[in-house]
């Protein structure tokens, strides 16, 4: 009996170190999957593929493979990554609202606050877009129009549930106004030739979403929904600004799954950081037209969870589906 209790206490000895052993070498000889659930060329797919050799430049012998799954507004992606094994070996890009918003919508496989929240990278405010030759001329105008002609204004979005849709939502809730009339789109791609075409009344989108068209005077901004004017739409009000006291953007980062090894976390939130205060990044980024807001760690899980209160809340006033 001694002699089976001191095996087993030494295998346990043996065994613990082996796991400290390998977080240490991580991540050793073997590729990082980072998986990002949106098409190649979007801005997520974008952010991702130009932060991760910064971040990889951090860990010597890191290796990041970016993987596309798309499908299901995001939800393929988000499902693979929280599914995969916690080893270093598998993490993921996402969107926040979207990515709490969905599991509000209907049956998913995973939690949206149990990912291990890495680094939000991207804040790009929405904004409400109309023709340069539309009759709104202002928010108040819209305001007026949806409360004169219920169900007749319509605005395009980029998706049933996306940050676009529930800022809308939040919108009408704030402005006490009846619904209007949502044209869902699968990205902004598709939807802004067919606002260009006067298709739809409004659009609501990303600031970065359309500045070309804006400088070019095609269409026009009416306001922004950022806690304060993003530089790149600096004569836009908020709507803060303008008596309306929301606040919504397409928040992007990287996760991992549940239960990553501390060690392993932690060396994946320093090199976030240094890539988010290198100065190329941050040149190129002004360049794609990425609005940086870095959350590491901590930080950008109790942004997720604020965000994730707010649409509870909203869900039990303006549900979304259902």
């Amino acid at each position: 009996m001694t002699t089976r209790r001191a095996l087993l206490a030494g295998a346990g000895v043996l065994a613990a170190p082996a796991t400290l052993r390998a977080q240490a070498a991580w991540p050793g000889d073997k590729p990082v999957e980072v998986i990002v659930p949106f098409p190649a060329g979007g801005g997520v797919d974008v952010m991702t593929r130009l932060v991760m050799p910064l971040v990889a430049a951090q860990i010597p012998g890191m290796r990041p493979v970016i993987v596309n799954r798309t499908g299901a507004a995001g939800q393929i992606g988000l499902e693979a990554t929280f599914n995969a094994a916690p080893d270093g070996y598998t993490i993921g890009a996402t969107t926040i609202p979207a990515h709490n918003a969905i599991p509000l919508e209907r049956q998913v496989r995973y939690r949206a606050m149990d990912f291990t929240f890495l680094c939000n990278i991207v804040e790009d405010a929405n904004a409400f877009y109309v023709r340069t030759e539309s009759p709104f001329r202002s928010v108040a105008d819209i305001v007026a129009a949806a409360r004169a002609r219920p169900n007749h204004v319509t605005y395009g979005t980029t998706g049933i549930g996306s940050d676009d849709h529930l800022f809308m939502l939040a919108f009408e809730a704030a402005a006490n106004t009846p619904p209007m009339v949502q044209v869902p789109f699968a990205g902004a791609a598709p939807l802004i030739p067919q606002l260009l075409g006067g298709n739809m009344d409004l659009a609501v989108l990303n600031v970065n979403d359309a500045p070309q068209l804006v400088r070019e005077g095609r269409l026009r901004i009416l306001a922004q929904g950022g806690a304060r004017r993003q530089p790149e739409a600096a004569d836009v009000p908020t709507f803060r600004e303008l008596g309306i006291d929301i606040v919504g953007g397409a928040s992007r980062g990287i996760v991992g799954p549940p239960g990553m090894p501390a060690p392993i976390v932690a060396r994946l939130e320093a090199a976030f950081r240094a890539a988010l205060n290198d100065e190329g990044f941050r040149r190129e980024a002004e360049r794609q037209h990425m609005p940086l807001r870095p959350l590491v760690g901590a930080e950008y899980k109790a942004f997720a969870q604020t965000i994730d209160d707010n649409l509870k809340r909203l869900w039990q006033v303006r549900p979304w589906r259902g």
